[in-house]
């Protein structure tokens, strides 16, 4: 099979991510609970994935929290700054992570949308929309459907002009794109562990800049004897056992992209869309893409209904994706709502080869279709 859906999440992993994982389940207790060796094995291990993580993301290691998804991560930071009624200002492009987290909260979103892969439009969008003030700004890197790149640090910086909480969602583009808390002036970055980052499922990282509420209550480990959930990071966050074998597979996915050159890997990477676009576009295939573009490609087959295609690319041995990818408020930004898209998407892992195999498959079924055409 050639793995092309990693948008969801990346199946192929360095070896090291599963080594680090069956280590773990067999040497590591519970963190913070003994003075015994394999209790302190399993916090080690935790703190080195801390540790790792901080130092990919220029923080501190205390605010670095683990969580299971960048799901998790969302919903204590939007649990944190907002109440019924808040009024936040989101981009057309945001995952259900986001918009179910904030109709649950009974928040009032105001999304604004852009041209998919103008970036001056979509800055120019939300500093219109800025006024008048809202409680909080949400937004995404890179949005899971299209791939288009939204230029947040120039968000954040109107976001900081106006001393307003930015939350973002950095699902598609940590372990791609530099993603700087810092830099961006963000309350809260959120992310899997098991998309760009190479770890595995279940895993997921709040990059912490604020105060914050937990969104789970429960033993950590420390302050044992009150009744409160401790206030200081990480611990505030990280109620329970912590997914200690998940953890090290995903500081074993982290130390493999610190080991690589960040911008070797997104020349690749980029080398491997471009590729794929063009292709596409030679063959007449309708293809959304753009100048601001990272990891991601929808398009659509002629004549074909969306999950039809990624069926027929799947019977040639291509994993792709389609239909809505949660995400349908992107999808009726950029005018493919309710019919979504077929959605092709790359990794660190990536190869030459598959892209040119997924090429090959894309004309094989057109060929197909018209042989099949009364």
């Amino acid at each position: 099979m050639i793995y092309l859906d990693n948008a969801a999440t990346t199946l192929q992993k360095p070896p090291e991510v599963a080594a680090a994982m069956l280590n773990a389940l067999k040497t590591c207790a519970n963190p913070g609970r003994g003075g015994h060796a394999a209790a302190r094995r399993a916090g080690e291990a935790v703190y080195q994935t801390r540790a790792l993580a901080a130092r990919f993301f220029d923080m501190e290691p205390e605010q670095v929290c683990f969580t299971s998804n960048a799901t998790e991560g969302l919903n204590i930071a939007l649990r944190t700054l907002l109440r019924p009624g808040s009024r936040v200002v989101i981009s057309g492009l945001e995952h259900n992570a986001v918009t179910r987290t904030l109709a649950g909260l009974g928040a009032v979103t105001v999304p604004v949308t852009a041209p998919l892969f103008d970036a001056q439009g979509w800055l120019s969008a939300f500093e219109a929309a800025l006024n008048p003030r809202p409680d909080a700004v949400v937004c995404l890197h890179v949005s899971n459907v299209y791939g288009c790149v939204l230029p947040v640090e120039q968000i954040g910086a109107l976001c900081a002009k106006r001393e307003l909480p930015f939350v973002v969602d950095a699902s598609q583009s940590a372990g791609l794109l530099p993603v700087l808390p810092k830099a961006w002036g963000a309350a809260f970055v959120a992310m899997p562990g098991h998309k760009g980052l190479l770890g595995p499922q279940g895993t997921g990282l709040l990059l912490c800049r604020a105060q914050t509420e937990p969104l789970c209550f429960g033993g950590t480990g420390s302050h044992s004897a009150q009744a409160e959930m401790p206030t200081e990071l990480p611990d505030r966050l990280e109620a329970g056992t912590l997914n200690v074998p998940g953890i090290a597979g995903l500081g074993a996915g982290i130390s493999y992209l610190l080991r690589q050159s960040p911008a070797l890997l997104r020349r690749r990477e980029t080398q491997l869309l471009q590729n794929a676009v063009h292709g596409l576009q030679q063959l007449g295939i309708p293809v959304f893409s753009g100048a601001a573009q990272a990891g991601v490609v929808s398009f659509r087959m002629p004549g074909m209904d969306c999950e039809e295609a990624a069926d027929a690319f799947a019977r040639r041995g291509i994993a792709l994706r389609a239909g809505l990818h949660c995400a349908p408020l992107a999808h009726r930004t950029g005018g493919t709502f309710p019919e979504g898209t077929v959605r092709m998407s790359l990794s660190a892992l990536s190869r030459a080869a598959d892209v040119e195999q997924f090429l090959h498959s894309a004309r094989e079924i057109q060929a197909a279709r018209r042989r099949a055409a009364p």
